[in-house]
């Protein structure tokens, strides 16, 4: 089948095996845009190159301008429709989609094709705002060479090149511009991304600025790497491995949400902070979280109030102990952190600024808040005092958890549909849920015994066994839990969803869901094949991002200091940049003359005859281009006699027949054996310059 289809394309004319190429090379460029693209663009947008396709495989003439111009309008119609709007990245990309898709149905010039390859050129250039991973890297460099090489074909207009010879020359082209590459990648300043990333994903586990109660009927794990760890030492241990986010306190019966900022408290007011023990030290490599906070480990020591100075932006820890972002995470962070395992946060007495955290939503949820009274009333926390009821009544509510038949799980389905109740719902009906429903339904019971709560949102746990020296925590790492304030004590961590799945907290297992069948059919196989081909690939993966992708301005400044730079700054970057370039392009230019010829002729035959012609020329002889050694020879004997040029003719007749005798070679001979022969004529003609003196009688 592979050889009639080969054979068929080899008896097509080259327009068509060119075309057909060009729409494969495009293909590849958009081929990873399919997950970005709405169903339509990439259905229109295959249909249109198939269409192509077909029309030069049958030699058939291209569509007209007026069927052109109705897809053009649906396509905008449809963009509008699906971005409300035609500005951005979403709309941009699919409308340029779009646009390379039926501009292949006008390549009528080369200019056209032209056209077309600066789209691809760009669009590659538009996957990275999805994901710099090193499988994207790769796959671009893949649609380049084959963009590369359909534009040398359209380079060649006469007869019908290979395909091999286009790719070839190509791959060249692009290893000739791998230094200025390097020399990009190296100087030129490291800036934040011109455009952001996706919206934070529904359905999918990760973190959020928000938490909605009820708004998801299933949750699919997303194990995709969050960050990555490498601590100085021994890790935490598992019911440790708590990374803080942000902290939620206001609800709505639906939505937690982070408290309303006072710009007239201090911040370190409520949550003032006290550490304790040895510190932990640890380098974390953040990918891009779409959030305003940075998760760092519990408890990071710096006060309410600090600011930790990136190269991308400033991050200041407010007031419930998170750090904040002045926008969300859109681009990866580096940074060395520290943390206790040993602290205490929050005020030790009762404030006003704990009201805040006992507030709820007016008639919502009765039957959950007369479910909470009926616990307070009963008899066993009548007598306790204040420092004890508190933690008695904490240790009931999760006791009712751990016995009342709640469930762990990613498909609890769907609440709130039928009432606006949803804690009702999940903690006396259903109680079914994953941690954002046990920890929101446990602060708000908390808050209706009258202790103040509020529920934080993070990471908890790690995988297993570190990858190349880092650990991982994963978006199915995401967790929520609360804190309850204790009187004498401060700010307690308290995790619900550890008293129905403490599988969860103690060994950092997320719940997955059922596997397909690629990975059904892998488990049957070898039961750690997928796991170990994916840390393979994971820590290939972190190479690339720790070595070109977390590459910052910091390491560019290094640089400069290896180089013997005493301060180096942006204006000593500028000029190192300037004059490697700069030399590149001189050397590159020189290069090209030379191959050119304009300098030096890079044939050994054609410089030998012109070192024989300047020779020629200083013995008074008229050398022309046009002629062999065997006419240069016969105007030597015509100026200088036979005799004294018995030796110069010798040689001449010599280069004569190995230039194009019956044995004649294509190559010359070598180099030392040219330069022998060049020795030798030289000698025969200072012969002819200086006879030797007649002798006396």
């Amino acid at each position: 089948m592979r050889n009639r289809i080969g054979l068929a394309l080899a008896q097509q004319s080259r327009e068509c095996r060119d075309t057909l190429f060009l729409l494969g090379g495009i293909a590849a460029t958009l081929i990873p845009h399919a997950g970005h693209l709405p169903l339509w663009a990439s259905a229109i947008t295959g249909l249109v190159l198939l269409w192509r396709g077909l029309l030069a495989w049958r030699g058939k003439a291209l569509p007209g301008r007026w069927p052109l111009v109705a897809v053009l309008a649906v396509s905008v119609a449809l963009t509008w429709a699906s971005h409300r709007s035609l500005i951005g990245r979403e709309p941009g990309v699919t409308m340029l989609v779009m646009l390379m898709a039926l501009k292949t149905l006008e390549l009528r010039a080369r200019r056209d094709a032209f056209v077309v390859f600066f789209l691809g050129f760009f669009l590659v250039l538009t996957h990275f705002l999805y994901s710099q991973s090193l499988l994207t890297a790769l796959w671009t460099l893949l649609s380049v060479w084959a963009l590369l090489s359909a534009l040398v074909l359209a380079q060649m207009p006469v007869g019908q090149p290979s395909l091999k010879l286009a790719a070839g020359l190509a791959a060249r082209s692009t290893l000739f511009g791998l230094p200025v590459m390097v020399l990009l990648f190296l100087l030129f300043p490291r800036i934040a991304p011109l455009w952001g990333i996706p919206a934070d994903s529904v359905g999918r586990t990760g973190l959020s600025n928000t938490m909605e109660m009820g708004a998801m009927a299933e949750i699919a794990n997303d194990d995709s790497i969050a960050m990555r760890l490498r601590f100085q030492g021994q890790a935490p241990p598992p019911q440790a491995r708590y990374f803080r986010g942000p902290v939620l306190a206001q609800f709505d019966g639906r939505i937690w949400r982070p408290a309303a900022s006072n710009s007239n408290d201090w911040p370190g007011r409520s949550d003032a902070l006290q550490v304790r023990g040895p510190a932990l030290n640890y380098e974390l490599t953040l990918e891009p979280l779409r959030i305003k906070v940075l998760p760092l480990l519990e408890m990071s020591p710096q006060p309410a109030g600090s600011e930790i100075a990136l190269d991308a932006m400033t991050l200041r820890r407010e007031s419930e102990l998170q750090w904040s972002a002045p926008r969300p995470i859109t681009e990866r962070l580096r940074l060395n952190a520290q943390a206790f395992l040993d602290y205490r946060h929050g005020p030790q007495q009762a404030n006003l600024s704990l009201q805040n955290y006992l507030e709820l939503p007016p008639g919502f949820n009765p039957r959950s808040l007369a479910w909470a009274a009926a616990l307070r009333r009963e008899a066993r926390f009548q007598d306790l005092e204040a420092t004890a009821l508190g933690p008695a009544l904490v240790q009931a509510v999760l006791q009712h958890i751990r016995t009342a038949d709640f469930i762990y799980t990613l498909s609890p389905g769907r609440y709130g549909q039928t009432s606006p109740h949803l804690i009702d719902e999940f903690w006396l009906d259903r109680r079914l849920g994953f941690c954002e429903h046990f920890s929101g339904a446990f602060v708000v019971v908390m808050r209706a015994l009258g202790i103040p709560a509020r529920v934080v949102t993070g990471f908890q746990g790690m995988d297993a066994e570190p990858q190349d020296g880092f650990w991982i925590v994963r978006n199915s790492n995401a967790h929520a839990w609360a804190e309850v304030w204790m009187p004498g004590q401060g700010w307690q961590r308290v995790d619900p969803t550890a008293a129905v799945a403490p599988e969860r907290i103690q060994q950092g297992l997320a719940l997955q869901p059922q596997a397909g069948a690629i990975a059904n059919a892998l488990g049957q196989l070898s039961p750690n094949l997928w796991l170990s081909l994916r840390s393979s690939w994971e820590a290939l993966n972190n190479r690339w991002q720790q070595l070109v992708l977390n590459y910052s301005r910091q390491n560019q400044f290094d640089l400069l200091k290896s180089l013997g730079v005493e301060t180096p700054d942006w204006l000593a970057l500028g000029r190192l940049s300037a004059l490697l370039i700069a030399t590149i392009a001189l050397g590159a230019g020189l290069w090209t003359l030379w191959h050119s010829g304009a300098l030096w002729t890079r044939d050994p035959w054609l410089r030998q005859r012109q070192q024989l012609m300047r020779r020629l020329r200083r013995l008074g002889l008229d050398p022309r281009a046009h002629q062999g050694p065997r006419e240069w020879a016969h105007q030597l004997q015509s100026r200088f006699g036979a005799v004294p040029t018995q030796a110069a003719v010798h040689l001449l007749m010599q280069l004569e027949s190995q230039r194009y005798g019956p044995q004649a070679s294509p190559r010359p001979p070598p180099w030392a054996a040219r330069l022998r022969w060049q020795r030798e004529f030289d000698q025969a003609l200072h012969s002819i310059a200086r006879p030797k003196p007649a002798s006396r009688p």
